[in-house]
């Protein structure tokens, strides 16, 4: 049983290698990687300025509430 289980974890090692390899060296990987990356980033800022802007609003909305209460 640790026999199987040991040369699963080698065949498992092995393909991964080669699968990183043959990515790492691919073109068209690559492109999609830093499109990917890329895209991640500018939702990333998109998110941040959102975040700003309903704070902004919320300190906003606190100010007029509480001169309506006074």
């Amino acid at each position: 049983m640790a026999g199987g289980n040991f040369m699963h974890r080698v065949v498992s090692y092995l393909m991964n290698e080669v699968l990183v390899n043959s990515l790492a060296n691919s073109r068209a990987f690559q492109r999609f990687a830093v499109r990917t990356s890329k895209r991640i980033e500018d939702i990333s800022s998109i998110a941040e300025k959102k975040k700003q802007q309903l704070s902004e609003q919320m300190k906003d909305l606190a100010k007029n509430f509480e001169s309506r209460n006074q």
